[in-house]
């Protein structure tokens, strides 16, 4: 027969062995269950609100330039359906119609944007329209210039002011009725490269780049021969020193420009300038060959700024100037000397120190213990003469 006891003891086990189950259950489930129901029902009414004005139509883009009127239609929609504007999400206050169209008057760069057009005061999108507000492009700014002749040329070319909407550039080279290659840089990219067809020709290049853009478009066209653009780049690796024991002397030291290939068949020639810093004027110094140069004339103790241009010793001209050297002239190191001046101040110092010595000691001869013995010696004398006839008369 079984134990009272064990049994209710494994009954009760057993229950809240069942009651922890339960209980880790309930936990488990319970945390799934509502949020995950409010966060699909939050979803799919995002969606249904998002989906009466959500772009199915394909967008239309639309520039015009600025200033002008800008008409935008409502797609296929007849011009008398009853329709609203909205632009960026937005609904349009007092939007100025004709029929279905909506007109802005004298836009400017803020009136580009995504406008949408709906079924009248519904949700229902009916067309979209990408507006963008610029100008047709001015005559491009376009330059040649060759920095590694006789290699190669290259043209670069700009805007003068911007559009505000995209521009496409289309270049040509013309030369002796042919037509070159133009390889364009990955940067700078309105930029490209041509090599020259033939050295020392008498034919002039003709260039041409035409800018054009959704409002307009415009050209520039420049000529030239070859010798005409020729122009190095600036001298690198600029390098000013002092001259030890010299105070007016500096050392200036430079190196071709790595760009230009061939410098014995086509050698450079360079120009110097220094100034000090305190000074506006530049001294100048033009030098037919060589990469250094000693300056004689430098103030002694002034900080110095060098610069270095190049150039074909025949043809084209002057690179721009180097980046800047910093040098001073050397200055020999300051001693300690003792001048005369300060030696008299010296001296004063030791007089004058002196003579109060003196008269402090000075002021203490009335009270010299010697002097003071002496007058108390002679007044002594008093009294023993004048008591000297009473001790007579006496006898």
């Amino acid at each position: 027969m079984a134990n009272p006891v064990t049994s209710a003891c494994g009954v009760i086990l057993a229950v809240m062995v069942m009651m922890v189950f339960a209980q880790r259950r309930g936990q488990e489930v319970k945390p799934k269950s509502r949020p995950l129901l409010t966060d699909y029902l939050f979803q799919e009414r995002l969606q249904s609100q998002r989906a009466g004005r959500s772009s199915q139509r394909e967008t239309h883009l639309q520039y015009e330039q600025m200033g002008s009127d800008a008409i935008l239609r409502c797609g296929s929609v007849d011009q008398d359906a009853a329709v609203t504007w909205a632009v960026n999400g937005t609904d349009i206050e007092n939007p100025h119609l004709n029929g279905s169209f909506l007109v802005l008057h004298n836009v400017n760069l803020s009136h580009s944007g995504l406008y949408s057009c709906f079924q009248g005061s519904s949700s229902k999108l009916l067309h979209q329209t990408n507006l963008r507000v610029g100008n047709p492009p001015r005559e491009p700014v376009l330059m040649c210039r060759s920095n590694n002749y006789p290699a190669s040329f290259y043209c670069s070319w700009h805007l003068p002011f911007p559009t505000f909407i995209p521009n496409s550039f289309n270049i040509s080279v013309m030369h002796d009725s042919k037509q070159l290659y133009c390889e364009k840089d990955p940067f700078p990219k309105n930029r490209c490269h041509i090599k020259y067809s033939r050295l020392f020709s008498t034919q002039k290049y003709q260039v041409t780049v035409v800018a054009t853009n959704a409002l307009g478009k415009n050209s520039t066209t420049i000529s030239f021969d070859e010798f005409s653009i020729v122009k190095p780049d600036p001298p690198e690796n600029v390098v000013a020193k002092l001259v030890h024991n010299n105070p007016r002397r500096l050392e200036v030291t430079w190196q071709i420009p790595s760009s230009w290939p061939d410098p014995d068949s086509f050698p450079l020639k360079f120009f110097l300038r220094y100034r000090p810093l305190i000074l506006d004027q530049w001294q100048h110094v033009e030098l037919s060959e060589g990469t250094s140069h000693t300056i004689t004339d430098a103030y002694a103790g002034k900080e110095y700024i060098i610069q270095v241009a190049a150039k074909d010793y025949e043809i084209g001209t002057w690179s721009d100037w180097s980046v800047a050297a910093y040098a001073t002239p050397w200055t020999e190191e300051p001693k300690y000397i003792t001048t005369e001046s300060q030696k008299t101040e010296t001296t004063t110092r030791i007089t004058t120190t002196t003579t109060t010595t003196y008269v402090a000691l000075s002021s203490t001869k009335d009270c010299d213990p010697a002097s003071v013995r002496g007058s108390a010696v002679r007044v002594s004398w008093l009294p023993a003469l004048l008591l000297a006839p009473v001790g007579i008369l006496l006898m």
